[in-house]
């Protein structure tokens, strides 16, 4: 007898995303399951970032829906909007961490934010995140006083700060060094594997998507939406599109 599909932890319905009357993604449809690392891939300006946005409640669609563990985001409804957003942590692009603020105090935030938990138990909470992801030795460092993929790093621990089921990080390996870059796909798959957690990551280094990525799902700006979606490793080597064929071998437009 076959298994019953595992119900997914984000689906994504029918979405299109617009800025006034320009379309930049339309009729988008996708399930994401718990505990995946799925990519959302493409070329410059094919919507990815704007469909991550959609994803976390950023924007809301101009048609379509978005659940979230179940939440339809989409609704308006602040209480469903909340009750979503603590089950997610999000990286952004830059780190966004702030620089008047310790690697600890930036950690710190959304637990003093969102809970009413004392502070020796936040302490714990912020070195236990530190220790997490290799910083264990630099709580009382500011962004400034650290290299890139450390400040990386400590915006992922900020990320998990509240024990997210679902993390969702934009080019996280963006402007970092080829070492930098594999040492941060390799704390993805620690964090994935060890924590269980569900990882959302927009993302164009190749490198990145061909060594860690369950599946992607690859945007076009002329198609406005999804032109392949699987194991991008399998989309490589099989795919027929042009378009695929040359994302994956890093060829020029003809």
């Amino acid at each position: 007898m076959e298994k019953n599909k595992p119900e997914p932890i984000i689906e994504v319905q029918n979405l299109v995303a617009a800025f006034q009357d320009r379309i930049i993604l339309d009729d988008i449809n996708f399930q994401v399951s718990a505990g995946e690392i799925f990519m959302i891939i493409g070329g410059s300006g094919c919507g990815k970032t704007t469909l991550l946005k959609h994803m976390v409640g950023l924007n809301l669609p101009a048609a379509g829906r978005v659940f979230v563990d179940g939440i339809d985001i989409t609704t308006g409804n602040s209480q469903n909007f909340q009750q979503a957003l603590s089950k997610m942590g999000i990286l952004f692009q830059g780190g966004a961490l702030f620089g008047s603020m310790t690697l600890a105090e930036n950690i710190a935030l959304p637990i003093t934010s969102y809970t009413s938990l004392p502070k020796s138990a936040v302490d714990r909470m912020v070195r236990m995140k530190l220790c997490i992801v290799d910083l264990g030795n630099y709580a009382n460092f500011f962004p400034s006083e650290i290299s890139g993929g450390m400040k990386k790093r400590a915006a992922l621990a900020r990320a998990m700060a509240l024990n997210p089921k679902i993390l969702f990080l934009d080019e996280p390996t963006a402007g970092l060094d080829p070492v930098t870059s594999a040492e941060i796909d390799q704390l993805i798959l620690k964090l994935n594997r060890t924590l269980g957690v569900t990882m959302i990551i927009v993302t164009h280094d190749l490198e990145s998507i061909l060594k860690i990525a369950d599946r992607v799902l690859m945007l076009d700006k002329t198609a406005h939406g999804i032109i392949a979606e699987g194991d991008p490793r399998r989309l490589k080597q099989d795919s027929d599109d042009p378009v695929v064929q040359r994302f994956f071998n890093r060829k020029p437009n003809p």
